[in-house]
C-alpha cells in the first residue's frame, strides 16, 4: 500500500505565502518524479510544478518565480513554497507521485486526497 499525505492548505490574503507538504509512504521500491497539480471550481487540473528524484523543476509559466518547488529524498517528501498568492490561485492542491511500488516492476502514478488553498481579503 501506498499513500500521500498533503498539508498546509488554508485561507490566506492576497500577497500572502503558504507552503504545503505532501508525504509519501508504505511499500515503494523507487520514488521518481514528484508534483504539484490544482483544480480550481470550474477548470480541469493542470500542472503547478515537478520536481525530478535529481532535483531538476518544471514549472508552469503563471507560478514562475511566485512558486518554488523543492523535495526531501530522506523523507519522500516534496514541498511547494508559495508566495505573493493572487485570488486566482484559489484551488485545490494535490500532490503526485511517480513511482514503483515494492511488489511489482510497473511505474504508477499516485494521488493526494487534495487540499483547499483559498486566497481572499
Amino acid at each position: 500500500q501506498v499513500q500521500l499525505v498533503e498539508s498546509g492548505g488554508g485561507l490566506v490574503q492576497p500577497g500572502g505565502s503558504l507552503r504545503l507538504s505532501c508525504a509519501a509512504s508504505g511499500s515503494i521500491f523507487r520514488l521518481n518524479t514528484m508534483g504539484w497539480y490544482r483544480q480550481a471550481p470550474g477548470k480541469e487540473r493542470e500542472l503547478v510544478a515537478a520536481i525530478t528524484s535529481g532535483g531538476s523543476t518544471n514549472y508552469a509559466d503563471s507560478m514562475k518565480g511566485r512558486f518554488t518547488i523543492s523535495r526531501d529524498n530522506a523523507k519522500n517528501t516534496v514541498y511547494l513554497q508559495m508566495n505573493s498568492l493572487k485570488p486566482e490561485d484559489t484551488a485545490v492542491y494535490y500532490c503526485n507521485a511517480e513511482l514503483r511500488p515494492s511488489w511489482t516492476m510497473d511505474v504508477m502514478d499516485y494521488w493526494g486526497q487534495g487540499t483547499q488553498v483559498t486566497v481572499s481579503s
